[in-house]
């Protein structure tokens, strides 16, 4: 179990220094998300099978990290890796799950809660997304599809916790 935290941190490590950018303060021009999920399994089915990301190798933290970094209060983590594409330099949308319901109302409205609400994503094919949408019977919120001033075509569903998802596209 070492082990593999060491390689995952001695990989995350090769990542980090070869995407420096001279440019900016940052090591990485991109955000690597954390989200704890009510069900790991369902959520990762979510955003593979309807929102079309990838899954890449993940990693454990183990309870002493986990607790000595602040993440938690001792508990394990096992984090799924999932990206838009197979880059060093792509966002991580990681999840975990604790395996608990959530302590908030799944919302209606992104005004309906604090924090973090919605994601954009931005596919390459509309008619892909709406097929696998469709495939799986997520609901769209609002009247979406709808053409936006810019031309583009405009979903927007919410994942298994509620966690809004804006695709926005060329159709």
């Amino acid at each position: 179990m070492k082990n593999n935290i060491k390689k995952g941190l001695l990989l995350l490590l090769i990542q980090i220094s070869m995407v420096i950018n001279a440019q900016t303060e940052f090591e990485q021009s991109a955000i690597s998300i954390g989200v704890v999920v009510s069900d790991i399994d369902a959520s990762t089915a979510f955003y593979k099978d309807v929102v079309g990301m990838i899954e890449v190798p993940g990693f454990n933290v183990t309870s002493e990290v986990a607790k000595k970094t602040g993440l938690t209060g001792g508990l394990p983590l096992q984090v799924t890796v999932l990206k838009l594409e197979d880059s060093p330099t792509a966002t991580e949308w990681k999840l975990m799950s604790f395996e608990k319901e959530a302590t908030h109302p799944k919302q209606q409205y992104i005004q309906d809660d604090t924090g973090m609400q919605y994601i954009t994503i931005f596919p390459k094919d509309m008619k892909d997304a709406i097929a696998r949408i469709k495939k799986h019977k997520v609901p769209t919120l609002g009247e979406t599809p709808t053409k936006l001033p810019n031309g583009k075509t405009f979903i927007l569903i919410q994942d298994p916790d509620g966690t809004f998802i804006e695709l926005i596209g060329d159709l």
